[in-house]
Formats: C-alpha cells, structure tokens, sequence
C-alpha cells in the first residue's frame, strides 16, 4: 500500500492501471518548493503566470484538444513536465497525488478556474443553473481533498454568487470545512486594477490549510486605478489602456495575427462606425433580431484606446458579441491583440484556428493578473515557511 496523506491510500495496482489507461508515467519531482498543480487549466494563463514567479507547475490537467495543443507547444515543450489531457471526471486525484508527490506531502499551491458558462452573466433568467458544467466546481474540490495543498485558489465569474448559483458555493465552503480549510470570503477582482488593460471582473476563492497559519494580505492591494483612486493613492499606477495593445508592433509571421473575414456591408457598417466607441445604433443598420431591442448597444461597437479594453469573452475576435472593432481599422481584432488584452506575450501561441484560439483567450486567467495574486501567496507561504524552520 502506498501511503497519500493522512486520509488515504491506494493501492498501486490501482495506480499503475489507471496510469496505463491514461498513457502517463510516474515522475520524479526533486524540487518540491513551491510546488503546483493546475486544474481546468486551458491555454495555461495561470500556469503561465506561476511559472513567471518561479512556481514550479509539477502538472496541469485540461480536457480541450486545442487548448491542450496550445498548452503543449508553449509550456510542456518549456519545461513543465506533464499536461493530463482527460476529462478531470475520469482522472483519480490519487494518480497526480502518487506521480508527483510519492512522498505524500501533497503540494503547495492548487489553481484552477472551472468552466464558468453555467454561471455566466450573459444568461437569462434561469438558464444555466441544471448545466451539468456547473457540478465540475465541486469536481475541483475532490482534488483539494486528496492533494491536500496548502493553499488553493479557484477563479470563476461573478455569477457563481449569484443566488440561483448559491448552493454551489455553500457546499464547496461546507466540503471545505469538512477537509480542514479556512476559506477567505469571495472576492470580485478587476484585472484593470493590476496592470491588466481591459476591464475584467472575476471571482477568486482562497482557501488555507487549517494547520498552516499563513499570514497574507488578500486580496493584494491594487496597483493601478483611476484619476479618483490614484489621488487617494498617489502610489497606484494609471489604468493601462488599450492603446498599450494597438501601439505595439506585431511580429513578422505571427501565426496569431489573422482577424475574421468580413462582408462587404459589414465593412461598410464598420467604416460608419464613429472613433473611440460607437455602436450598432450608429452605423444605420438595423438587423431583424434588433428591431424593438435597446440592448446590446456594445455589438459592432470600436474599442476605445484612451480606455481599458472591453472583457476578453469565447467569443472576442466576433464584432457582432461585443465591442471588439479595432479602433481605426475596419474589422474585427485578431487573435494576437485579444491575447494581448489577457497579458500573454507575443511569442506565446493559440492553436486550433481563430474560433478556437478566440475561446482558449477567452477563458484564460490574464497572466498579469495572476502574477500578483501567485506572488502574494508565494511570499506568505514562503515567509510561513521560515517561520517553522
């Protein structure tokens, strides 16, 4: 028997089958500090981010054959060892918790954001709430409960809290203080505040282990605002705006660099559309769908570059789902500036094709973003660590 943790064993038999079913080996992780797993993890935003803070990512687990490919090509090939690519319904914890920490110390630092359309705001009324997707947050504590990390953090939208949604989060918080975890109350985080140029709300749940007294400030005080913040604040930094984006050249041969193929009319639509915003109510096109319809005012709109850009969606590199005109030119974004909305460097690359890289961006934590909430928590479990020397 080998033992995992306090609570568990497994058998590795068990293991070694499932190991086989799966196509992976075990793994030798010598440098356990600090160490991570990333879960749900996509295109790899937070892992990106981690690394960039020297977080060692031991493994990521993500379902999406695109985004897997995406993972591949920009973070296994530099150097984080394993990516699962399964459905996390099918993976057992204990296969990551028996190939990276055999030891069964479990890691430092869970992430993960689990898909978030069931409790999005853009649906209506009371759709989403029998999404079976909406059961994957609960999924995600399973994995907490048997790689018993030190810190976890998960990242949703705001809709997870949300009253029809409410009975998701009272049962992670319940699952929580059944697996000994004290949970910091939600907070709603705009990536505008932390170096991020466009305007993004998301929710992020910190949990800590109830034997590690971590002292942290959470969540990190912002570090950028506006006019009326930073005179409150005169050590906050300006939003960042989407110019930061547009006035950046783009690399020859970008892969990334290609936007959707518009009509003729919609052009034309776009070539009426007024700088610095505008929306289909100024270009005098009515579609049927709009007609006897104020909302939606932002679809076919400019993106202004004197301001944060608009949220990054799925759907971002498709003028006609939001305020994603380029500023000065006819059409659509590409998918290299939406990245750049999310903070990804250039040289990082989206596969699978416009649709599909407009998703991975779409769901992606942005990097900066999640440089500062990894660093904070990397410092205090850092600091708690020499504490207990």
């Amino acid at each position: 028997m080998v033992v995992v943790d306090q609570h568990t064993t497994l058998d590795s038999k068990r293991i070694t089958d499932e190991n086989n079913r799966l196509g992976c080996d075990c793994f030798d992780v010598s440098n356990r500090w600090l160490t991570c797993i990333d879960l749900f993890a996509g295109a790899g935003g937070f892992s990106l981010a981690a690394k960039n803070v020297g977080i060692n990512v031991v493994a990521a687990v993500e379902f999406n054959p695109n985004a897997c490919k995406t993972y591949t090509t920009n973070l296994v090939e530099a150097g984080i060892p394993h990516l699962y690519n399964v459905d996390i319904r099918a993976l057992n914890p204990l296969t990551i918790a028996v190939n990276h920490f055999p030891d069964g110390n479990g890691c430092d630092i869970l992430l993960g954001g689990p898909p978030c359309q069931g409790f999005s705001v853009h649906r209506i009324n009371d759709s989403g709430i029998d999404d079976p997707r909406n059961e994957l947050i609960l999924r995600y504590f399973d994995f907490v409960g048997h790689l018993r990390p030190k810190v976890f953090l998960m990242e949703n939208v705001p809709g997870l809290l949300w009253q029809r949604h409410r009975h998701f989060l009272d049962e992670f918080y319940r699952q929580a203080r059944e697996s000994g975890y004290l949970l910091r109350q939600p907070e709603i985080l705009d990536a505008r505040d932390y170096g991020v140029p466009q305007r993004r709300k998301r929710v992020f749940v910190l949990g800590v282990r109830r034997d590690i007294d971590l002292t942290i400030d959470w969540p990190p005080c912002p570090t950028h605002g506006d006019d009326k913040a930073r005179l409150a604040n005169p050590v906050l930094q300006p939003w960042l705006t989407a110019s930061a984006v547009f006035n950046s050249p783009v690399c020859i041969g970008d892969k990334n660099n290609v936007h959707m193929n518009h009509t003729s009319a919609l052009v034309d639509v776009f070539r009426r559309t007024p700088p610095n915003g505008g929306s289909r109510k100024d270009s005098g096109r009515i579609l049927s769908c709009h007609v006897n319809h104020n909302g939606h005012r932002d679809v076919y709109g400019r993106i202004d570059p004197n301001q944060p850009g608009p949220t990054m969606t799925t759907a971002c590199i498709n003028p006609s789902k939001g305020r994603f005109v380029h500023p000065t030119e006819h059409h659509g974004i590409t998918l290299r500036q939406a990245a750049r909305f999310q903070t990804f460097p250039d040289w990082f690359v989206f596969n699978g094709g416009l649709i599909a890289g407009g998703e991975q961006i779409g769901n992606a934590v942005p990097v900066r973003l999640g440089e500062v909430l990894l660093r904070t928590i990397k410092e205090a479990l850092l600091a708690w660590e020499r504490s207990h020397d």
